[in-house]
C-alpha cells in the first residue's frame, strides 16, 4: 500500500467512527416520531386536495361551464398540499440541522 494510500484510509476510518460515536451520543428517535412525520406531510396534502374537490363539486352544481371546477381544484387544492409537505419537510430538516450544530459545538 503506497503512503498516501494509507493516509487517505486512515482518514476515511477517522471520519466514519467519528459519526458512528456522534450517532451513539444522540437520543434516538422513535418509530413514531417517523409515523407522525409521516401523518403530517400526508394530512397536509389530503386536507387542500379534499377541499377543493368539495369546493369544485359545489360550483360545478351552481356554475355549470365548459370545464370542470372539480378537477381544477382537485390540481389545485394538490399542488398548495405538496407546497404545504415541502414547508413542513424543511422546516423538520432545518431544526435537525441546527440540532447537530448545537451538540457539536457543545
Amino acid at each position: 500500500m503506497k503512503p498516501g494510500n494509507n493516509e487517505k484510509f486512515k482518514q476515511t476510518v477517522a471520519e466514519k467512527e467519528g459519526r458512528k460515536i456522534k450517532a451513539q451520543k444522540e437520543p434516538l428517535r422513535s418509530i413514531w416520531f417517523g409515523f407522525s412525520l409521516f401523518g403530517i406531510v400526508g394530512w397536509s396534502v389530503m386536507v387542500p386536495a379534499v377541499l377543493g374537490v368539495l369546493l369544485g363539486i359545489w360550483l360545478d352544481a351552481k356554475i355549470p361551464g365548459q370545464y370542470s371546477w372539480t378537477l381544477s381544484l382537485l390540481i389545485l387544492g394538490v399542488g398548495l398540499g405538496a407546497m404545504n409537505a415541502w414547508y413542513w419537510i424543511s422546516k423538520e430538516g432545518k431544526g435537525i440541522k441546527e440540532d447537530s450544530n448545537q451538540k457539536e459545538k457543545n
